[in-house]
């Protein structure tokens, strides 16, 4: 039975082991919901010896490090490696398309991108990720709980991706070469159509179009609408022959509506 090792099983993670386990592997994890304890040291080297791929979700320390590499680094050799990273390493783009060739380290995610590229020069397959969302975590909740904003900034564009064509394309990666792989759905767009589209499904009107200011956003959201572009996702495409199910946003909150009344 091969055994995939997974460090740091959060939200996307534990979709990936799902599928896993469905397809017959082995899983081992560490995170809350994990099966080991990160720095449960002696436990987790028994259970890398005894994994051939290892995937890592696991963003980077204070310090701008990647704990899994510091504490775990020397004991990934020779397996299969998977990096679940973010599409900010390519900073803001002014709404350009951006594919996997583009330089990497200039936006506000300048340790994700030290991280990004030191898993790269392992041979591991980075998936660089945009805005997840997917039952539970989705513009649906965020209308439902009264914390959605629509934001007065035209031209803004965001991609985004449907948890589980994360998994899909994690899936895909077992069989490719090392390298980084952008996946995105097929059309970014703004949050506030995105918003828009939720309220519709809902039956609720769409919340009033306000400033930065009026919306007192925390500092990490404000550095979410700091940065602007268009992720590419042609090479997962054609190298791991991935296609998202949920080819936009409109097919995404569907099937989260879906799921929800199961």
């Amino acid at each position: 039975m091969p055994r995939m090792f997974i460090f740091g099983l959060g939200y996307s993670a534990a979709r990936i082991a799902r599928r896993l386990e469905a397809l017959g592997w082995e899983v081992v994890s560490t995170g809350r919901d994990g099966t080991l304890r990160f720095d449960d040291r002696d436990n987790v080297l028994m259970a890398l010896a005894d994994s051939s791929h290892v995937l890592s979700s696991v963003p980077p320390s204070g310090e701008g490090l990647d704990p899994v590499l510091e504490a775990f680094g020397d004991r990934l050799v020779g397996k299969w490696l998977g990096y679940l990273s973010s599409t900010g390493v390519y900073g803001d783009t002014g709404g350009a398309w951006v594919d996997e060739s583009a330089s990497v380290g200039t936006g506000r995610r300048t340790a994700r991108a030290d991280c990004d590229r030191e898993w790269l020069a392992r041979g591991a397959r980075v998936f660089r990720l945009p805005g997840i969302y997917g039952p539970g975590r989705s513009a649906l909740d965020r209308v439902r709980d009264g914390k959605a904003h629509r934001i007065d900034l035209p031209g803004q564009v965001f991609s985004r991706v449907h948890v589980d064509d994360i998994a899909s394309g994690v899936i895909a990666g077992l069989d490719a070469p090392g390298g980084a792989y952008n996946l995105a759905d097929d059309l970014p767009c703004s949050q506030n159509t995105v918003i828009e589209h939720a309220c519709r499904l809902l039956g609720q009107p769409a919340p009033l179009l306000l400033t930065m200011d009026e919306a007192q956003l925390s500092p990490m959201a404000r550095g979410f609408y700091a940065e602007n572009r268009r992720v590419a996702n042609g090479k997962a495409k054609r190298v791991l022959g991935w296609s998202p199910r949920f080819p936009t946003f409109r097919e995404g909150l569907s099937a989260c509506l879906t799921a929800e009344r199961q």
